[in-house]
């Protein structure tokens, strides 16, 4: 890789382990209408959008993941704590998961936990999952430096025509790299979502037939 683009690599790799995360009690506890819940997606996942400009979740969105049933309802209008850290969830999973396999996640979430004033709360879980991302950073790091590395050796013994050539491989060997290991994981979550739905099915015919 070019100067520039080893210094774009290692100015991604201090953005994630600066990632700034949204903590529950970043959250009011006072309900919130749903201008109010936009806005704050906005002003506290700022660090994590592609382009400034961009939104982080709109009304329609919003009342979209509510009307499949991957976001509960709000009440009167007005959005819980639980509600947003549902939203947050929501906006990580939908870069890479249909709506649907996002609401078979979230459903055994929700029925068990939300709005619950239970020992673990949904509240917990969020704090939980927080902590154990926050930990994992320094794998995560480690992994892409190895995939750099590697990308570094793609055509390593061939004599290139110009250095825009090499780059222009090293780069693209580095994205398909990074792709696959994407493209394997997302395969494993949708297995494991449809276990989640074939597990509820046979549930449901399981009660079916002794009634």
């Amino acid at each position: 890789m070019s100067k520039e683009s080893r210094e774009q690599m290692f100015s991604f790799l201090k953005k994630i382990t600066d990632l700034d995360y949204v903590h529950p009690e970043d959250i009011t506890e006072i309900e919130l209408y749903m201008d109010q819940v936009t806005s704050f997606m906005d002003s506290n996942l700022q660090s994590v959008k592609r382009h400034p400009e961009d939104k982080t979740l709109t009304k329609n969105m919003i009342n979209n993941y509510t009307k499949h049933h991957v976001l509960p309802a709000p009440v009167k209008k007005k959005y819980s704590r639980d509600h947003v850290l549902t939203l947050i969830m929501i906006y990580y999973l939908k870069s890479f998961l249909s709506i649907s396999d996002i609401e078979e996640i979230l459903k055994p979430i929700d029925e068990r936990f939300f709005g619950q004033d239970k020992d673990i709360n949904f509240a917990d879980i969020y704090e939980e999952l927080v902590k154990m991302e926050t930990e994992e950073i320094d794998v995560v790091i480690s992994d892409i430096m190895k995939k750099y590395k590697l990308s570094q050796k793609f055509f390593k013994d061939h004599e290139f025509e110009d250095h825009e050539e090499e780059e222009t491989l090293h780069q693209f060997a580095m994205i398909c790299n990074l792709s696959f290991d994407i493209y394997l994981k997302k395969m494993l979550i949708e297995t494991m979502v449809d276990d989640i739905i074939a597990a509820r099915e046979a549930s449901t015919s399981d009660k079916n037939r002794k009634n």
